[in-house]
């Protein structure tokens, strides 16, 4: 079956796969053979990249997801959204032996024809854009005063390194953009491995510093002392059980926190030996290991900040901590483990928004500028303007993140798949879907009614 875009020099060379059915051991095919390529990315390298495109952003709003829900609330909604999430990993992989199709965009076109197709080419962009920003929000929100806390506390004067847009702006120019411009997402391993192990170090320092800041909060820290509020010790309690309109952030956030789908099939593309069992462990790693390190640092910085917590963790630590070395390191870690992910979240996006402007024709290096340049533009002016990044979080996971994660799988899978109703994978592929309507539908309904109100 043919693929277009298959060329040695298309940044998107698409994995030809053959009509294998459900051996999962097989390798992929091209027109019955087994097709010559170049040794792929290695197991670990693929790891490490879809850790890479799990984790980011979504793990400095998981404490706040947690104070929003209790901590019991929070842990079976954490199990719930990454079992379904690994789940639905395996019908769009199981789907690809079965079609021969490796592109998310051509599953949506296989199962809903041209509309379906360009419809998950535009879920995913904005999916994508929305991760990007709220990426690059932190860094603006973040690096200056990162910078700020390695120089002395007497120096008050207004430096160009103070300004987080101009620092936005530079980074993105010298170190996300030549990254994003990469001709294949497997070069990423290496930094990939990199944002992770500075994703776990702050996993680390979160659950050290849980002991280091006092509960009743302190009420100012400006004048160098501690003022102990005069709150009673009740919000020192954990509760297990949370419900408020701020809960219909949590969910949200969690999908947003395990989107990989789009990263998904590209990866696969580019993995040595690639196989649907080979695969499946990749992404059962790389959920389980994400699954711990985002588990770790919501309940510890739920058991520091308690209701206080804030939206994005790390504002929390800035009024207690300012000058801690093991935050000021920490800050910075996060930071470029962030700026990391963003080139590797850039990639599908970049091809989604090709095949929505250019449909199949083949790879040019002058569309595939553009594109880049485009859509690092928007998400720098996302960036730039959005106010608060739990709004990101909110409408991005309630939308195209639930799409993506349990809808697009489940309605493609009972499109495509030869398999009964009855069968295991129909009847999770009916519940994925329901499941991805409900959380969709309730959480964006109540997030705009929250703002109704607060306006």
């Amino acid at each position: 079956m043919s693929i277009i875009g298959n060329t040695n020099t298309d940044l998107y060379h698409e994995c030809a796969a053959g009509d294998i059915g459900d051996n999962e051991t097989a390798p992929l095919l091209s027109n019955g053979s087994v097709q010559t390529r170049a040794k792929g990315a290695s197991f670990t390298s693929s790891v490490f990249n879809l850790m890479n495109a799990i984790m980011g952003s979504g793990i400095l709003g998981l404490a706040y997801a947690m104070a929003s829900t209790g901590i019991v609330g929070f842990c079976i909604l954490l199990v719930l959204v990454s079992s379904l999430a690994a789940f639905s990993v395996h019908l769009l992989l199981k789907l690809c032996d079965q079609t021969g199709i490796n592109s998310y965009e051509d599953l949506g076109g296989r199962a809903l024809r041209k509309p379906g197709k360009y419809l998950v080419g535009v879920a995913i962009l904005i999916q994508n854009i929305g991760a990007m920003s709220s990426y690059l929000f932190i860094l603006k929100s973040e690096l200056p005063t990162t910078i700020s806390s390695f120089q002395n506390p007497d120096n008050t004067g207004n430096a160009w390194y103070d300004d987080g847009r101009l620092l936005l702006i530079l980074f993105t120019l010298c170190i996300v953009l030549p990254l994003s411009i990469l001709p294949k997402i497997g070069f990423l391993g290496y930094t990939s491995s990199i944002a992770f192990f500075f994703m776990l170090y702050f996993a680390v320092v979160v659950m050290v510093k849980k002991w280091s800041i006092p509960c009743p909060l302190p009420l100012n820290v400006t004048s160098g002392a501690f003022q102990v509020s005069n709150s009673t010790d009740s919000e020192c309690t954990p509760k297990l059980f949370v419900f408020s309109s701020e809960s219909a952030y949590a969910i949200p956030t969690m999908a947003f926190s395990f989107l990989c789908h789009t990263a998904i099939l590209p990866i696969y593309c580019e993995l040595d030996r690639p196989t649907k069992a080979r695969m499946q462990n990749v992404t059962n790693v790389s959920i389980s290991l994400s699954f711990v390190v985002y588990l770790v640092s919501a309940l510890f910085g739920y058991l520091t900040f308690f209701a206080n917590v804030k939206s994005e963790l790390l504002i929390g630590y800035d009024a207690y901590m300012p000058r801690d070395i093991m935050v000021m390191t920490v800050r910075l870690a996060i930071l470029l483990s962030v700026l990391l992910t963003v080139p590797l979240i850039h990639f599908p996006a970049r091809k989604a928004l090709i095949l929505l402007l250019c449909g199949g024709r083949p790879f040019s290096w002058l569309i595939h500028i553009i594109a880049t340049m485009s859509i690092l533009g928007v998400v720098l002016m996302l960036a730039i303007f959005v106010p608060d990044i739990r709004n990101v979080f909110g409408v991005i996971g309630s939308t195209t993140s639930s799409s993506l994660l349990f809808i697009f799988p489940g309605i493609f899978y009972l499109k495509i798949s030869r398999q009964p109703l009855s069968s295991f994978d129909s009847i999770g592929a009916i519940l994925l879907m329901v499941f991805g309507f409900i959380m969709g539908i309730t959480s964006f309904s109540v997030i705009v009614i929250t703002w109704a109100q607060s306006s």
